[in-house]
């Protein structure tokens, strides 16, 4: 049998000829694989072959209108992977600047191929970032001067509508050196300061916004350099140039904090950075949503300990784990105590989640702990408060407990059921009808149900209250 999987080995034993034959065979009928197989060919015969062949399709694929859907995007993305593969193998191996020109005109190609294809997963995006990541390993045996590669870099930069060049300064640093990134912040700085082009100006002006269209284009100019200057500044290791794109008050927001506050602690220059993240603590205190709470709280931390501050980092910790419940911080917490006082100040911890007030926080909390005991006394104790609506949390919870709380798990699932039935959730009838059936299993092994309703009548409640939704109940009885 083994003499039968197909596999490399294998089918070299078959021989040229009737390989030949097999490949002619299987590519009759396919444009795409015979595209594939005249690229081989052309590989055989050296770089400057392939490329002439990787840049009639790289026209063709300009010119092309006809809109990829989905059932042919993964067959299109396979083909533009392809591509990149053969510069990768079969040109930039031999010559670094063809492979240079060749990636940069495949990048270029993204207006053309975004504009007809729905990339909502993000393939072709992938293959985008591969072509840079290439460009990255053949930067250091590329020839080009410093000073005109910055040139195109900036242009494409400037020009990228769909980020196919994001990375590049980083992808050709090593090409770029001292001399270019000079030579690119220069002509970064002299290109935010210019007036915008009639072309520029032309794009707003469809969208009917109070900004003048010239306005609009100034200020995305200021935004593409600002994330250009960023970029050489971490190359050139200048931490101030690269906080100098935000304002006083942006240091403090919790998405652009944690990144310069980062930096400095790389510096070495810890108070600075101390003060940073203070303060956009202290700015994101009382807000509702704290998207940043963690990146925040994980620099802060870094800071604290390279400052040997551990009353404070310790302070933090447990404060942040008594609020938000964040496994995390407990564990870093217990790891600077002595031995015999982290197993005490747990049991704290654990007892503070059994009656923290964000029960859904509690419950995910408990379940990845693990303390399913505690979760089960939780969930039966709080049942009233139990929310229906949170789906993953609820779910991996009861199928936690089942085993050896099924009352717990019971009730979990019950909470579901009433959430999808009250709210008329159709999308999710065939889960409720899961968790029914489920409920109906744990029947049998629960024993007795306390103050609960035991299954029978949850179920007789239900078809009372529910006894009109037919689609549930047929899911239920088939």
């Amino acid at each position: 049998m083994a003499k039968k999987t197909l596999n490399a080995e294998n089918l070299v034993k078959l021989g040229a000829d009737r390989l030949a034959t097999l490949v002619m065979d299987l590519v009759q009928g396919s444009a795409a694989l015979q595209r594939r197989a005249r690229m081989e060919l052309s590989a055989a015969q050296g770089p400057k072959e392939i490329s002439a062949d990787l840049r009639k399709r790289f026209a063709s694929l300009r010119r092309s209108t006809s809109y990829v859907d989905w059932r042919k995007q993964k067959a299109f993305v396979k083909d533009l992977t392809g591509l990149v593969a053969m510069i990768e193998t079969g040109v930039a191996p031999l010559d670094a600047d063809e492979a240079f020109d060749m990636l940069w005109s495949f990048l270029q190609l993204a207006p053309s191929i975004h504009t007809r294809t729905d990339d909502s997963n993000g393939a072709v995006g992938d293959v985008l970032r591969s072509a840079v990541e290439l460009l990255a390993t053949i930067s250091p045996r590329l020839t080009i001067k410093p000073n005109l590669l910055a040139e195109r870099i900036l242009e494409a930069v400037a020009e990228a509508g769909y980020g196919e060049f994001d990375g590049i300064i980083p992808a050709m640093a090593e090409a770029l050196g001292a001399e270019g990134l000079d030579h690119l912040r220069k002509i970064t700085n002299a290109w935010a300061s210019a007036a915008p082009t009639p072309q520029e100006i032309a794009q707003f002006r469809q969208f009917g916004l109070s900004t003048s269209p010239v306005d609009r284009a100034r200020r995305q100019r200021q935004g593409t350099s600002s994330i250009i200057l960023a970029d050489i500044a971490d190359l050139q290791g200048d931490v101030d140039a690269y906080m100098a794109r935000y304002s006083a008050e942006q240091l403090t927001y919790g998405t652009i904090a944690p990144d310069v506050a980062r930096r400095l602690i790389d510096a070495g220059r810890m108070d600075e950075a101390l003060v940073i993240i203070q303060r956009a603590r202290a700015a994101e205190d009382g807000k509702s949503f704290r998207a940043s709470r963690y990146e925040l709280d994980e620099v802060y931390e870094d800071c604290l300990q390279k400052m040997g501050k551990l009353n404070a980092l310790k302070a933090h910790l447990w404060a942040a784990f008594q609020e938000t419940l964040y496994a995390g911080s407990l564990r870093k917490y217990l790891k600077m105590l002595p031995d015999f006082e982290d197993m005490e100040a747990e049991e704290t911890a654990l007892s503070h989640a059994e009656t923290h007030p964000h029960l859904g926080a509690a419950i995910h909390f408990l379940l990845t702990w693990p303390d399913l005991r505690r979760l089960a006394k939780l969930v039966i104790a709080r049942a009233n408060d139990l929310d229906g609506n949170s789906y993953e949390t609820l779910t991996a919870a009861a199928d936690a407990l089942e085993p050896d709380y099924p009352l717990a798990a019971t009730l979990l699932r019950r909470a579901m059921i009433t959430d999808t039935l009250d709210g008329s959730k159709t999308k999710r009838y065939r889960h409720a009808a899961r968790h029914l059936q489920e409920c109906q299993t744990c029947a049998a092994v629960v024993g007795a149900f306390g103050r609960f309703p035991d299954h029978g009548q949850f179920l007789a409640a239900l078809r009372q209250k529910h006894g009109r939704k037919y689609g549930f109940w047929e899911l239920v009885e088939r």
